[in-house]
């Protein structure tokens, strides 16, 4: 407990930006999706100076950080986390992944989610059985529904984007906008690597996507195309 009230004052020390602009690019108000979540002003920079510090914090230290309602002492247990698992053999990998499986009520706001889940379910899911994406992408829960399409960013990098289509596909007529936002990221990302199987998705199933998902999915098409397609999807 003395560890992490000395990481609380460390990161009380480290403020460097109002909370209201800290809190600026998330909704926090009432009936909002980070109602309640509160931001104290400490950088992701520093956040990820800090956490070089504190690499050897046990899961219990990691749980309480990640239960409080600072933003930025969640996002600071993640970031330690993350680089935990990367530094593991496969036992200490499967303990962490379980850990952050278990904890998943606490991966709630964009930021920890687009900060985690690829590194964590992405990575450990690479050469394993692949369904629990399935049921994140099919929750009730709008994070978890995040958690399923970022977690394939890691199977894009590594060449293989069948999973990000699929999951695309179960998201597409989801009601939220920070779902089509993701989503359209993913695609886009999966375009990267083959263009081809994104325009062949994008051919199949533009009427039905939201129109944001479909302009973040394309935002890396020459003008002429992003123009066509965005015609085409107000007819």
């Amino acid at each position: 407990m003395n560890l992490i009230i000395r990481i609380k004052d460390i990161l009380k020390n480290s403020i460097s930006v109002p909370p209201h602009k800290a809190a600026a690019f998330f909704k926090t108000g009432t009936g909002h999706y980070a109602e309640g979540d509160e931001f104290i002003g400490v950088t992701v920079p520093n956040l990820r100076k800090i956490a070089k510090n504190f690499m050897i914090l046990t899961l219990d230290d990691l749980k309480i950080l990640l239960m409080s309602k600072i933003n930025e002492e969640r996002l600071l247990s993640l970031i330690i986390l993350t680089k935990q698992y990367q530094n593991e053999d496969d036992q200490g990998k499967e303990r962490l992944y379980q850990f952050y499986m278990q904890n998943l009520i606490h991966v709630n706001n964009w930021n920890l989610v687009d900060a985690s889940a690829h590194l964590i379910i992405g990575a450990h899911l690479w050469d394993k059985d692949r369904n629990s994406l399935l049921s994140l992408a099919t929750s009730e829960i709008l994070w978890e529904r995040r958690i399923s399409i970022v977690s394939t960013w890691y199977f894009i990098r590594q060449n293989e984007l069948t999973w990000t289509f699929k999951i695309a596909l179960l998201l597409l007529r989801d009601v939220h906008d920070l779902i089509h936002k993701s989503a359209g990221w993913m695609l886009r990302e999966a375009g990267k690597r083959d263009q081809a199987q994104l325009v062949t998705f994008l051919d199949q199933h533009m009427y039905a996507m939201p129109r944001t998902m479909l302009r973040y999915a394309i935002e890396k098409f020459p003008e002429d195309i992003r123009k066509n397609y965005l015609m085409k999807k107000t007819i």
